[in-house]
């Protein structure tokens, strides 16, 4: 095993190991789905729908313009294969892991669970109704739930906010998980009623699972410093993390390595390369990333792999807008090359290219490999037109390859609505884990 790697190297072993050294299948079904799932390990998810959602697109970018209903069903379907949790944020992961998490239900439990006069410890009676409701009643979204409470006829009338709370709290701890959802709004059930048996009576010891979570971390990304594996599933506790790396070294599973440019205070930044790696002689891939895939989920690894300076821009003010509202890492070769803002017009069935910026790294064919893949998205989205804005750097190149797309004005004052769905769950997990 490699010793030493260059920069170069280092991406495509990290592009590699996240499926980007394999060709698009013709047709993408749910082999090919599965296998896209299986070496990233979790899927996140995020509410914003400018374009798509995001949990749809690290499959099109790694398989190409598969049907998203085939996506549904592994992901939604009674029963289905996978079930969100809070493993990197909120995530799907599969169903029969989830016994991995228990240390974070509990850690979680014990921080919002257990203290006296908190939210939790105060509303038990609300608790205690909204898991007999679901005990009684099997699988329910929250406005269920809501409206037989305001009839009065189970008890006090508690608001929607309040009954979601106690179900958040039940979710993190988990007692309910998520069986599916019906458009974005989740159904909650007892985790029994989801969760097979085997999983959900797993009882694995903190530090083993702290260790095959950072095993799985480690052969996704294929070259990882100690911070990777930490945030691939968002693990506080570094001692944690760094005892894992230490057995996975004596196991053969992770080879210490040096990466080309990967310094800190002067020094190189120790690294590790996992067993099942490959450093492919290049990378021939083209795609369009959401800001929540794993290539560049971590912004501290996207810089130090791509030289990319990242950051959503959903929250600024339009006019102090850089990029645009919810820009979109473009990757051409084994090299993050630009980015683009796309927003899906449905009622006009037009991709509309808010905006589109190059990286000083991009390739003389680009232009013509992103539109490309331009074109794939909007026939994957079912969207007949392409409109090109003026804001960019790169948005005359883009029109110059795409003559049939038409032109439009834009810039960071246009205005982009925020989805209007239920925001991601979660809101007590997003400080700082206890794992």
């Amino acid at each position: 095993m490699r010793s030493t790697l260059s920069a170069a190297e280092a991406r495509r072993v990290a592009l590699a190991a996240q499926g980007f050294a394999r060709p698009r299948p013709d047709v993408a079904g749910t082999r090919q789905l599965n296998a896209a799932l299986m070496r990233m390990a979790t899927l996140q998810i995020d509410s914003v729908n400018v374009f798509a959602r995001s949990h749809y697109m690290p499959l099109f970018a790694r398989v190409g313009a598969y049907d998203p209903r085939a996506l549904d069903r592994l992901l939604f379907a009674r029963r289905a294969p996978y079930v969100e949790y809070w493993a990197h944020v909120a995530a799907f992961i599969p169903a029969a892991d989830w016994g991995l998490f228990r240390f974070r239900m509990d850690a979680l439990r014990d921080k919002y669970g257990s203290k006296p006069g908190g939210w939790f410890d105060t509303n038990r009676d609300i608790v205690d109704w909204v898991r007999a409701e679901l005990a009684d009643r099997g699988p329910l979204r929250p406005a269920q739930i809501e409206h037989d409470a305001k009839k009065g006829a189970r008890g006090p009338w508690w608001d929607w906010d309040v009954v979601k709370h106690a179900l958040e709290h039940l979710w993190l701890f988990g007692e309910v998980a998520i069986a599916g959802r019906r458009g974005f709004e989740r159904r909650y059930a007892l985790a029994g009623q989801v969760i097979p048996e085997e999983a959900l009576n797993a009882d694995i010891a903190r530090e083993d699972a702290v260790r095959e979570l950072v095993s799985r971390a480690a052969r996704a990304y294929g070259v990882s410093t100690a911070a990777d594996l930490a945030d691939y599933w968002r693990i506080a506790d570094r001692k944690a993390v760094l005892a894992a790396v230490g057995d996975l070294v004596d196991a053969g599973e992770l080879q210490p390595v040096t990466v080309e440019g990967w310094t800190s205070a002067g020094r190189p930044s120790p690294a590790w390369m996992h067993r099942d790696a490959t450093v492919p002689r290049r990378i021939d891939a083209a795609a369009i990333l959401t800001p929540f895939d794993p290539v560049v989920w971590f912004r501290d690894r996207a810089e130090r792999l791509f030289d990319f300076e990242y950051r959503i821009e959903i929250y600024t003010p339009a006019p102090k807008r850089r990029y645009g509202y919810y820009s979109l890492p473009v990757l051409i070769g084994d090299d993050i090359v630009g980015r683009v803002d796309l927003k899906a017009d449905r009622a006009a069935s037009t991709l509309r290219v808010q905006s589109a910026w190059w990286e000083p790294s991009r390739p003389q064919e680009a232009a013509t490999l992103l539109a490309d893949q331009l074109r794939l998205a909007a026939s994957w989205q079912g969207l007949e037109q392409i409109s090109v804005s003026q804001w960019g750097d790169a948005t005359a190149d883009l029109a110059l390859v795409l003559p049939e797309a038409t032109r439009h004005e834009a810039g960071p004052s246009a205005p982009v609505p925020l989805a209007d769905d239920e925001p991601d769950a979660g809101e007590l997990a997003a400080e700082e884990l206890t794992g």
